[in-house]
């Protein structure tokens, strides 16, 4: 067992955790932060995307151990984010959600897609979204969501 200190969501959290034990797994179980979704869970999918210190990360391939110090924000610790406010009303608007499996991590990366890239063109958003993985909509309104929060946000 390794003894790890994390913020997570703006929360400090210390606990003993398995050193081959995933961040996913760490949070999902031992935090019940259930907004962070296992899919292929070698960190192809993108399902499981969260921020470690601001950067979309995949939390099934990082170790809960690696992270010790780090800080983390899971799809729950934006829920005052006016960006990620925007985006969940765009993907509400432009139907760019299904079964909302890959929707949370689909969140994350969209938002940082807005934040980083704020002239993003379709071609630019897609090639930064093709790291996530939907089976169900076919991209088309997810782009457009993202589309919808960045004219928003120019103009």
């Amino acid at each position: 067992m390794k003894r790890i200190a994390l913020t997570v969501n703006s929360r400090s959290v210390q606990a003993d955790v398995e050193p081959r034990t995933h961040l996913a797994d760490f949070l999902r179980e031992s935090q019940g932060l259930t907004g962070t979704n296992l899919g292929c869970e070698h960190g192809v999918c993108g399902a499981c995307t969260l921020e470690i210190d601001g950067a979309p990360s995949r939390s099934c391939i990082a170790f809960a151990a690696a992270c010790d110090g780090a800080a983390v924000r899971t799809i729950e610790g934006f829920d005052d984010d006016p960006v990620m406010e925007q985006l969940r009303a765009a993907f509400t608007a432009e139907h760019a959600l299904q079964c909302g499996y890959c929707t949370p991590g689909m969140l994350i990366t969209a938002r940082d897609i807005v934040m980083r890239l704020p002239d993003a063109e379709e071609a630019r958003i897609r090639k930064e979204l093709s790291g996530n993985l939907c089976r169900c909509t076919g991209y088309m309104g997810i782009v457009r969501a993202i589309q919808r929060v960045l004219a928003s946000r120019r103009g």
